[in-house]
């Protein structure tokens, strides 16, 4: 997984991914990341890509849902949404 920045206007951090040969990009909240004991307050860069990280296995596997259109995502993942390529 690619992490391409973050978007400010969404407050999400702009990933990509390879599913099934053809390149996705998706946007994950940052709030994913925040964690219970930030509520109200933006997680650090490094807090982000940390969390990102570690939850890299269910993020990819909830964007490959999405694009594949076969489902729904668990929450809290079901918050991340595809950005369309123009």
């Amino acid at each position: 997984m690619d992490i391409l920045g973050r978007d400010r206007e969404t407050e999400c951090y702009h990933v990509k991914i390879d599913v099934d040969g053809r390149a996705v990009s998706a946007l994950v909240p940052e709030r994913l990341g925040a964690g219970h004991r930030f509520i109200g307050a933006r997680p650090t860069h490094q807090s982000a890509y940390t969390w990102i990280a570690e939850n890299q296995t269910k993020i990819e596997a909830a964007i490959a849902i999405l694009a594949r259109g076969s489902g729904r995502p668990k929450a809290p993942f079901d918050q991340i949404t595809l950005i369309k390529e123009r």
